[in-house]
């Protein structure tokens, strides 16, 4: 895990279905959410894009020949830019996500969107070794929030470094959240729960992935506002189509988020 500069790096196995790296550096950090202890409210926020998908390309009709000009593939780690065009679609309002040319009706050229600006991540990402194409490297969530910037489609993003900052970040919209992904998590309990599936932690390290955390289903604060992590449940929208989990969405404990906070990153995006 080097740090150099400023910069903490952690690299990840890049899977078909998971291609997220941690890239924490100094300069963005000083930019971030805070928590004051105010009320916080369950939340949740509709992405404007249907569920997007980044596996089994071929069977949407999805040729990544056209957007690389190199082979097709059937499944690419976009997840990053997945997440980042479920945020943008929330942030933007329809004329603007027009201008964005990122299409609200059809979950196949939204994927396209998707996977275009996921390319453009990797170019841009110097602290990923490759990029894609040929190579299907990974990404990092600075590195889409970097290019929605340089597009013009976003004027800022902050991050949230604790629990408490997320919860507040999560009142005013949703928020590009990169984990570590355990082996276990690939299939949630009936719920949409990922850690109440037994032995997860044990289960293995998959890989990054990058999801949009949508909301808060539950929240619940001590008597001085701070954040019960516990009780706090996030609504996070996941890039493997609809059929997987709750409609496409997963449930995780805020608790969860704490004790792997070391390697989860979370960065939101302002218009």
């Amino acid at each position: 895990m080097p740090t150099t500069h400023g910069v903490l790096v952690r690299h990840y196995d890049v899977h078909p279905a998971l291609g997220r790296h941690q890239v924490l550096d100094a300069r963005s950090l000083a930019h971030r959410e805070t928590h004051g202890g105010e009320a916080l409210q369950p939340v949740r926020w509709q992405p404007a894009i249907p569920v997007l998908n980044q596996q089994d390309l071929l069977a949407q009709g999805i040729h990544t020949s056209t957007i690389t000009g190199t082979r097709d593939v059937d499944a690419v780690g976009s997840c990053t830019a997945n997440a980042a065009a479920a945020a943008l679609s929330v942030l933007l309002d329809p004329p603007a996500l027009e201008r964005a040319g990122l299409p609200t009706d059809d979950p196949v050229a939204a994927e396209q969107w998707a996977l275009q600006l996921y390319s453009e991540a990797t170019a841009v990402d110097e602290f990923v070794p490759y990029q894609w194409p040929p190579a299907d490297s990974g990404s990092s969530g600075l590195g889409v929030a970097r290019v929605l910037k340089s597009r013009g489609l976003i004027g800022s993003y902050t991050h949230a470094l604790d629990a408490a900052a997320l919860a507040a970040a999560l009142q005013k919209g949703p928020v590009l959240l990169g984990l570590p992904w355990f082996n276990a998590w690939f299939t949630p309990a009936a719920d949409g729960f990922v850690d109440t599936v037994p032995y997860w932690r044990t289960s293995g390290l998959a890989g990054g992935h990058e999801v949009c955390a949508i909301g808060l289903e539950e929240v619940a604060q001590y008597s001085d506002g701070r954040v019960v992590p516990e009780r706090t449940v996030l609504r996070l929208r996941n890039s493997w189509g609809p059929a997987w989990g709750q409609g496409g969405d997963f449930f995780l404990r805020l608790s969860t988020y704490v004790a792997l906070r070391e390697q989860v990153d979370a960065i939101q995006l302002h218009a």
